[in-house]
């Protein structure tokens, strides 16, 4: 008993090991398939570096889980402490790309800054879009602070408590009795030439939020229920159509566990459902929608979230699986997780309101989340809402933006305010 004591201390202070969900990101990951999200805030007045840094310098300490960095153990990578500067740079590159640990100081994310827009690209393997919210907005409230050290009362910096774990959530809270359900059919991909190497199409649509519920109320439907039969119907008329396939459309859609289970961990505790549209018989928007809803009723409760987290918990602790080495694991992966990969066709992340205290709020424009897309799937969708607009992306590797120009006038027509923003890669689609 004290030998385990003294282990989880010195877990605690110096290592830990990676969460249930994050064992897989590091062995699979690479720069095609990078699992890296990003955050973004767009801010009134162009971006100071110097004053930024210290905001990340101060938010790091007070959010130690971030001051890690990658190692390789004989089984499973694990996190250790990194004592090293983080470094911030300019933006120059495409969002959600691959991060090097050794050209970022070991960091397993990156802060990047372009006139008025501060930008977090965080590695899936340290935490969560939740967590990584939280994280991201201390570092906004603190540049905001020391730039303007007059414009924020005491009280207003008192409300931000800083109290987390670093708990594994979903070891404390699957269930080893509970079965999982899953389905073995392939989903559908999106086919379509490829930009060019590397490169990555970024499309915002900024949507207003008050125009866009009440469509939904009109509709009883979610925004989130009512977004995702949006993106079905354009995958379907500008994708699914021009290549008579049989497959489903299938839409993966991550759901924040700490709605469900009671937790104040900072590392990954997130789980997924699955609708699978079979385009046979769902073929007008109208049809779409009501299978929607239904779905999302069917799947989204406590019962069947419970039977995934826990399905992927024991495949994690499966004896065979614990006890290959971690050189054969990475091959092992690397080349199921392709096969893995085949039965999804998009994920659409919506992370919901990015609340912010006081008036912080004056001093900023809007939020944005972007998730990276990969070979098979060639376009991730990501939701985030902040005042009075919802900001629905787009990041996509192909060379063809008819999905989200389907998307943008699908909501005009409905007499929905869209506004848009992108990169630049692909043509303007309004």
């Amino acid at each position: 008993m004290n030998n385990l004591k003294k282990e989880n201390s010195k877990e605690n202070l110096n290592w830990r090991r990676l969460d249930n969900s994050a064992k897989i990101f590091p062995i699979s990951t690479g720069k095609k398939y990078s699992t890296v999200f990003r955050i973004s805030a767009l801010l009134k007045e162009k971006i100071d570096p110097k004053i930024l840094k210290q905001a990340l310098n101060i938010t790091l300490d007070r959010y130690k889980i971030f001051k890690v960095k990658m190692k390789a153990g004989f089984f499973w990578y694990y996190l250790e402490e990194n004592n090293k500067e983080p470094i911030i740079e300019e933006e120059k590159d495409y969002p959600c790309k691959y991060i090097d640990p050794k050209r970022n100081n070991d960091y397993l994310f990156k802060v990047t800054y372009f006139d008025r827009k501060i930008n977090i690209d965080i590695f899936h393997a340290l935490t969560d879009g939740g967590s990584g919210i939280v994280f991201f907005r201390e570092m906004i409230y603190l540049y905001l602070e020391i730039k303007y050290p007059n414009a924020f009362d005491k009280d207003a910096r008192l409300l931000r408590k800083i109290d987390y774990t670093t708990e594994d959530s979903y070891i404390k809270n699957y269930s080893k009795i509970v079965k999982g359900n899953s389905s073995a059919q392939k989903a559908y991909a999106l086919k379509g030439k490829k930009i060019k190497l590397g490169a990555i199409s970024a499309i915002h649509e900024i949507i207003n939020l008050e125009e866009l519920k009440e469509e939904c109320r009109k509709n009883n439907a979610t925004v989130t229920q009512y977004l995702t039969a949006v993106l079905i119907y354009s995958i379907y008329k500008e994708n699914y159509l021009k290549n008579k396939s049989s497959k489903p459309i299938k839409i993966c859609i991550p759901v924040n566990l700490k709605k469900y289970f009671p937790s104040k961990t900072m590392s990954n505790f997130f789980s997924y459902i699955t609708l699978i549209a079979d385009m046979e018989n769902t073929d007008t928007f109208e049809k779409i929608l009501e299978f929607v809803k239904d779905d999302f009723k069917k799947r989204l409760t406590e019962e069947e979230i419970l039977k995934t987290m826990s399905a992927n918990v024991k495949l994690g602790n499966n004896i065979f699986i614990k006890t290959i080495p971690l050189i054969l694991k990475k091959i092992i992966v690397r080349l199921s997780y392709i096969e893995i990969r085949k039965y999804t066709t998009i994920t659409f992340s919506n992370i919901g309101r990015i609340g912010i205290i006081g008036n912080y709020k004056d001093y900023i424009d809007n939020f944005f989340m972007l998730i990276a897309p990969e070979p098979v799937e060639k376009i991730k969708c990501a939701g985030c809402t902040f005042e009075n607009k919802m900001v629905f992306t787009f990041t996509s590797i192909l060379n063809d933006n008819s999905i989200e120009r389907r998307f943008y006038k699908f909501l005009k027509e409905r007499g929905i305010e869209v506004q848009i923003e992108s990169n630049g890669v692909l043509n303007d689609i309004s």
